[in-house]
């Protein structure tokens, strides 16, 4: 099976862009270290700074599900809570 390509969009509230930066940039080195994570890169885009976005490759789906459990990922929903306007994700594979 292919490996699984994630993109995921966030974009702060008008206030908020340095606490979710600060709480995404926490996310990077500990998934990095998580069994199946291939790439794990945190982008911020030049024109709006309240947009970030994760360009993710994972081994498979099932690795990337438990990614999606880890108690990492739950303190940065509980520490955003109210801070993130729009989250959307795609799950991508490779295809040339």
């Amino acid at each position: 099976m292919p490996n699984l390509t994630i993109v995921a969009n966030i974009t702060a509230n008008p206030g908020k862009t340095d606490l979710v930066k600060a709480e995404l940039e926490k996310l990077i080195a500990i998934t990095r270290a998580e069994d199946g994570c291939i790439t794990y890169d945190l982008h911020q885009d030049n024109e709006n700074p309240a947009h970030f976005m994760f360009y993710e490759t994972w081994e498979s789906r099932a690795l990337w599900q438990t990614h999606m459990q880890a108690p990492h990922l739950a303190a940065y929903m509980d520490a955003t809570e109210g801070a993130v306007a729009e989250f959307t994700l795609h799950e991508m594979t490779l295809i040339g």
